[in-house]
């Protein structure tokens, strides 16, 4: 028995014959042994042991292709690849047109289908992914299920999670993580897709039988260029929605009052179930009430009606809610246990998390790193504040430019004093991050202000600091029992990337420990 190093995941396989594996793929020339043994697999040639299939694949920042020779020299008895150059060695040659699609493939095999036993959901969009997946795992929950899930924030099943690299992990790790799952007697799984998994394949095999769309709004575009292509990236997902199996009829659960939703229902061939708050959606919310103290609603499904008490801040969650719904109802679960499921979840890590901290103060993290997310952030804690709305945030490096400016109107306008600072700043000056932010701020009409100043404890103005940990600290120092302050951006990370490096920072523990010491 031997060991796949996949994401710290160990699940034990017994040596594969490489015809068995191949049994899988139809598009493909061979040079070499069919008959050869498969110890394990990898697409990192540093993680190749003797007896290991390499499939090299193209990333971001490096190219497979260019460590096909280190493989074989590490013990790699068979490589896939799209193309080869001189390479010395006897290990088997595969030749793919495409090897991320081969990866997945031959994940598949080598991992025994192990979705086989497992109920898939995918969740894709651009805000609410995370959120929807908590709501969903505890409604699933209270049902009986045994949900894992694949998510932001952490991969997790039975008690046990580890630290997620990605959202959605490539196709051999998330193979890897089924089977890990499956195994330990998973019955759900819930996979947070993002569309970078979906451009690159990585869930092309997953057989979902519940697909759901939360909304659509400015993201990656660094990598996805424009608004149609990131579009047609999220869309895969219901487009490759499998019909045909015999019991199995999947769903595709859709945001009717997200525009793209209204497209989607008309792209994918799986049966429908709307959500919003139309009276034209099949499950809505009515008569709702938000407050500091979470959301009250009507719950009008299908199956009945409702009311529910939900802990979640904010009017937004009321789609998160039910998006969780509708997918736990379009898998034949009660409306008793999808209504105890919402009520029983208390808090999402880093989604408008209050810290706990000696000035009682209210201290409010999220993860919110786009335009529409900022939005949303702001106007539910906005009726919250008896005194000044005060903002945290700044833009992350190497990534979209184009928000920058459209954030920095979202926190000028939503705001009354906003401290622009890092985010993960990456190998970009964080300087010219925090400018172009400006831009934005000023056109809100905020004006800036230097720090510190006579009488800020009522100042409103925006503040430049580019060290994440001194501007925490400058909100802290400034709010007042009545302030709310927003540190928004990186939620329940804990980390911050400067340049190539990985250094531990958390908000959380920032905003606490500020709050203890007085500027």
């Amino acid at each position: 028995m031997v060991a796949s190093a996949v994401i710290g995941a160990q699940v034990e396989r017994k040596p594969m014959k490489l015809g068995q594996i191949l049994a899988g793929m139809t598009d493909y020339d061979i040079e070499g042994d069919r008959d050869s043994e498969i110890m394990g697999l990898t697409y990192d040639s540093r993680q190749v042991r003797p007896g290991y299939l390499f499939v090299a694949i193209r990333g971001h920042s490096a190219n497979g292709h260019d460590y096909l020779q280190s493989a074989v020299e590490r013990g790699a008895v068979v490589l896939v690849a799209e193309e080869f150059g001189d390479i010395k060695g006897r290990a088997a040659k595969i030749r793919v047109p495409d090897s991320r699609l081969a990866l997945s493939k031959i994940a598949v095999r080598f991992y025994s289908r192990p979705f086989e036993t497992l109920n898939l959901i995918g969740v894709t969009g651009t805000n609410g992914k995370t959120t929807t997946s908590y709501i969903l795992e505890s409604i699933l929950s209270v049902s009986g299920a045994k949900p894992g899930v694949v998510g932001t924030v952490n991969y997790r099943f039975g008690g046990k999670n580890r630290a997620a690299p990605v959202t959605t992990p490539e196709s051999l790790d998330l193979m890897c993580l089924l089977k890990e799952m499956a195994d330990e007697g998973a019955t759900h799984v819930i996979v947070e897709v993002s569309s970078h998994a979906l451009h690159q394949k990585r869930t092309v095999d997953c057989p979902f039988r519940v697909a759901i769309f939360t909304n659509l709004s400015r993201d990656h575009l660094d990598y996805h260029k424009t608004m149609e292509a990131y579009f047609e990236a999220k869309s895969q997902l219901f487009l490759g929605l499998q019909k045909g199996r015999p019991g199995f009829e999947p769903t595709a659960v859709i945001n009717m009052d997200d525009p793209r939703g209204k497209i989607l229902s008309t792209l994918t061939d799986a049966a429908v179930l709307t959500y919003g708050l139309d009276e034209a959606s099949q499950v809505r919310a009515e008569s709702i009430l938000a407050d500091k103290t979470g959301i009250r609603a009507t719950l009008a499904t299908p199956a009945g009606q409702r009311g529910i008490q939900a802990s979640l801040i904010g009017k937004h969650n009321i789609y998160n809610i039910l998006a969780a719904a509708a997918a736990a109802l379009s898998l034949n679960i009660s409306l008793d246990a999808v209504v105890e499921g919402i009520e029983r979840l208390r808090v999402i890590p880093g989604r408008l998390e209050l810290v706990p901290n000696r000035r009682n103060l209210t201290l409010v993290v999220d993860y919110s790193h786009t335009p529409d997310a900022l939005l949303k952030a702001l106007e539910a804690l906005r009726p919250f504040a008896e005194g000044r709305l005060i903002t945290v945030f700044g833009c992350g490096g190497d990534r979209d430019k184009g928000k920058r400016h459209e954030m920095g109107l979202v926190a000028g306008t939503h705001s009354d004093l906003v401290f622009v600072t890092s985010d993960n700043p990456r190998t970009e000056d964080p300087g010219s991050i925090v400018m172009a932010i400006e831009k934005g701020i000023q056109e809100s009409g905020l004006k800036r202000m230097s720090w510190p100043v006579n009488g800020h404890k009522r100042a409103s103005g925006y503040v430049l600091e580019v060290d994440r940990r001194k501007a925490i600290r400058m909100a802290v120092a400034a709010a007042e029992q009545k302030d709310i302050v927003l540190i928004a951006g990186k939620g329940h990370e804990d980390y911050q990337i400067v340049g190539t490096e990985k250094r531990h920072f958390d908000d959380r523990e920032e905003a606490a420990l500020a709050a203890r010491e007085r500027m």
